[in-house]
C-alpha cells in the first residue's frame, strides 16, 4: 500500500491540509506525532489511517518506526512534514531510505537564522548584521550603532524570540534573556528595516522556481511582530513581479535548495528588496485555504507531488481578490464562549471561518503567531473591497473571557517553593495543585522523561487554573547528559516582556 509518512502535524493549517491532500491522492497516510492528546482524541484525525506516538527529536526512533512500517508491508513513498523544525529530520531520513526527498542542505541552511543570513553576507538581501556569542562580542558603541535593530534566536519561528530594541537598556536586558534561554546559541542581532512586507510562496523541482503566491502582510506590533492580515496580490506590475523574481531566484540558490517548498517574507526599502527570513515550508495557518480561494491551487497538495515525482499544476484555475484576516486577544482568559461566528459566516464575500480555540482554553495577547485564535478569509470585487470584507466580518467574532480575580490571585503561592524542592529531588515530582504566580527563571532537572512528562502535565494544569498571567516557555529539551531539562520562565504579567 503506498504509503506518506508524516513527521508531526499541527491541529489544523497548512500542516494538516497537507495530510488530507495525501488522502485525497489516494495514499495511506502515517502520523508520527509527539502529542499525546492527538491520540486520546484519535476521531478527531479521520485524514490519519495510522497515528504513532514518537519522540520527534529522536531519529533513531523515527527510524525503526519506518523500518516497522515497511516490514508490515507498507510501501513508503515519502516522508515529509510541513512543521518546523521536523522539515530537516524528514529529509535526512528519506535520503538514508533511498526515497525522494527535499534538499537536506537547503533546509538546514534555512533553519538557521544565522547561517542564512552568512550565505547571503555579500549580496543587498540582507540588513547589517551581527552574530552575539556573549555581552562582550559588540563593545557599547558598536551596539549602539545597530539601533533601532532586530534581536532573535537564530532557531525561533513564529515571531517567537523576535525583539525589536531602541535603547540600550532593552538591549542588555534582552540580550541577558536570550543567553540565558539559549545558553548554546549564537544570538543574531541585525538592523531595523522599515517598509511595506511580502510573503512569497514557492515551489522549486528539480532546480525549476515557480514563484505560486505574492502576499502584502499586515503587520501588528506590540511585544512581537505578529502577522494579522495577508492581501494575495494579483496581476502585478512587470517591474514589480521581475524584481522581485530576480531577489527570490538568488536568495533561494545562495540557500541550495534544488528541490521543495519554501516560502520567504520581504521587505522593499528604498526600492531594494531585503529577505527578513526564508522558511523551508508552505506558511502555516490558513495560507493553503488563501491561495486555494485566490488562485484555485491546492500548494500542500503540488508539493507532495514533487516529493513522489509527479510532475505539479501550478496553473491558476482563476484570480480572485482575497483577503485573510486574524483575530488575537488584548488581555489573557479563559475562553467561555465564541460570539459571532455565524455572523462572519454570513458576512460579504466570505469564503470560509476558522476558530482554533475552544471553550476552556486559555487565550493571551501573541507573543508568537501561535498566539491567533481565528481567522476569516474573504474575496472581493477589488483588493481594498476583499480587504473590508474579511476586516467587517472577522471583527463579528469576539471571545468572553473568564479573568482571575484578585481572591483567587491572593489564594495562590508562588511556584518558586515548589521548584526549589523538586530540584532537591529530582526523581520525585510532588507539586501541589494550588500552585500560584511564577516568580522566578529557573533550570529543573528531572533524572528520567516520567519526571519531566510528570512536571510538564503539572504546569499545564496550573496554567487552565490561573491565567492572569502568559506562559511562555515551558518546555523540555534534553541536555548532554541526557537528562531532560524543563525551562522555567519568569511568567507574570508585571515582568513578562
Amino acid at each position: 500500500m503506498k504509503t506518506i509518512v508524516f513527521i508531526g502535524t499541527q491541529k489544523s493549517g497548512s500542516s494538516r491540509e497537507a495530510v488530507r491532500a495525501a488522502e485525497e491522492l489516494g495514499y495511506y497516510t502515517v502520523l508520527l506525532t509527539d502529542k499525546a492528546s492527538y491520540l486520546e482524541k484519535r476521531t478527531e484525525f479521520p485524514d490519519v489511517h495510522l497515528m504513532q506516538l514518537c519522540d520527534l527529536n529522536n531519529i533513531e526512533e523515527i527510524k525503526n518506526i519506518i523500518r516497522q512500517l515497511m516490514m508490515k508491508a507498507l510501501d513508503i513513498a515519502a516522508i515529509v512534514s510541513f512543521v518546523d523544525p521536523h522539515c530537516k529530520t524528514a529529509a535526512m531520513v528519506s535520503e538514508e531510505f533511498g526515497l525522494n526527498h527535499f534538499t537536506t542542505d537547503g533546509i538546514s541552511k534555512m533553519l538557521n537564522k544565522i547561517d542564512s543570513r552568512q550565505v547571503l553576507s555579500d549580496t543587498t538581501y540582507v540588513p547589517r548584521f551581527a552574530t552575539l556569542f556573549d555581552k562582550s562580542t559588540l563593545s557599547k558603541s558598536e551596539a549602539k550603532d545597530y539601533l533601532p535593530m532586530i534581536m532573535k534566536s537564530p532557531s525561533s519561528t513564529g515571531s517567537k524570540d523576535v525583539f525589536k530594541i531602541n535603547s540600550m537598556e532593552e538591549y542588555s536586558r534582552y540580550l541577558d534573556k536570550l543567553l540565558d534561554r539559549y545558553p548554546e546559541e549564537q544570538i543574531l542581532v541585525e538592523e531595523f528595516l522599515d517598509g511595506p512586507q511580502y510573503l512569497v510562496e514557492t515551489l522549486i523541482n528539480k532546480g525549476e522556481l515557480k514563484i505560486v503566491a505574492v502576499l502584502k502582510q499586515e503587520i501588528t506590533f506590540d511585544k512581537r511582530f505578529i502577522i494579522t492580515g495577508y492581501e494575495l496580490l494579483i496581476d502585478l506590475d512587470d517591474s514589480f513581479y521581475n524584481k522581485l523574481k530576480k531577489a527570490v531566484e538568488d536568495i533561494i540558490s545562495r540557500h541550495g535548495l534544488v528541490h521543495g517548498a519554501c516560502h520567504l517574507e520581504m521587505r522593499l526599502v528604498k526600492d531594494q528588496w531585503k529577505l527578513i527570513e526564508v522558511n523551508p515550508r508552505i506558511s502555516g495557518g490558513g495560507m493553503n485555504n488563501i491561495i486555494k480561494a485566490g488562485l484555485g491551487i491546492n500548494l500542500v497538495k503540488e508539493t507532495i507531488k514533487i516529493l513522489v515525482g509527479k510532475e505539479p499544476n501550478l496553473t491558476p484555475k482563476y484570480k480572485k481578490y482575497v483577503f485573510a484576516q486574524y483575530v488575537i486577544v488584548s488581555e489573557a482568559g479563559i475562553l467561555e464562549k465564541i460570539i459571532g461566528r455565524n455572523k462572519a459566516l454570513k458576512s460579504k464575500g466570505v469564503k470560509e471561518v476558522f476558530i482554533k480555540p475552544r471553550k476552556g482554553a486559555l487565550l493571551v495577547p501573541p507573543l508568537s503567531m501561535g498566539n491567533r485564535y481565528a481567522y476569516v478569509i474573504a474575496t472581493g470585487k477589488t483588493g481594498e473591497k476583499a480587504k473590508r470584507n474579511a476586516k467587517l466580518a472577522a471583527s463579528q467574532i469576539r471571545f468572553k473571557l473568564k479573568t482571575s480575580s484578585k481572591k483567587a490571585e491572593n489564594q495562590t503561592n508562588t511556584v518558586e517553593n515548589q521548584i526549589n524542592k523538586v530540584e532537591k529531588q529530582p526523581n520525585i515530582i510532588s507539586v501541589p495543585e494550588n500552585l500560584g504566580k511564577p516568580k522566578c527563571a529557573k533550570n529543573i532537572i528531572c533524572r528520567d522523561k516520567a519526571a519531566a512528562k510528570s512536571f510538564v502535565l503539572m504546569v499545564n494544569k496550573y496554567l487552565n487554573n490561573y491565567i492572569n498571567y502568559f506562559a511562555e516557555e515551558w518546555h523540555i529539551v534534553i541536555d548532554k547528559k541526557d537528562m531532560f531539562k524543563l525551562n522555567v520562565i519568569d511568567t507574570s504579567v508585571n515582568n513578562h516582556e
